[in-house]
């Protein structure tokens, strides 16, 4: 099994709905952002997955957060902008656009650099 990590970040606002706490209150993080692909298999070029690539297409799924109020981007407006719900839909658009199959997908999303979410994506088709 091979894997190939990249790395990005976005800044970003948000509430959470029903909590009581400090996080019900409007607020910001400087998001951290780990996208891992695990397959069993090279190209021919000895390559899982080039790493420009990969870096490219999570730049353009974080670029829809990035400066904006989660709350009222979709699929936030609906379902509250926790960083477990952030990394599943992260995953989810970043599913959309790789094109080889038989990928497995971590996505893990910091908050601060000492509080992290992952989630796992079973295998990408």
């Amino acid at each position: 099994m091979y894997s190939v990590m990249v790395e990005d970040g976005f800044s970003a606002a948000h509430n959470l709905r029903n909590y009581k706490g400090k996080c019900e209150k409007l607020h910001g993080h400087n998001y951290r952002v780990r996208l891992t692909v695990k397959g069993e298999t090279l190209d021919k070029s000895g390559m899982l997955i080039d790493f420009t690539v990969l870096k490219n297409i999570l730049e353009n799924v974080l670029s829809k957060f990035d400066h904006g109020y989660l709350n009222d981007i979709s699929p936030f407006d609906k379902i509250n902008p926790t960083a477990e719900n952030i990394a599943e839909q992260i995953s989810k658009q970043i599913q959309f656009k790789i094109k080889k199959s038989k990928f497995k997908i971590k996505v893990s999303v910091w908050e601060t650099e000492k509080n992290c979410a992952t989630y796992y994506e079973a295998v990408v088709k």
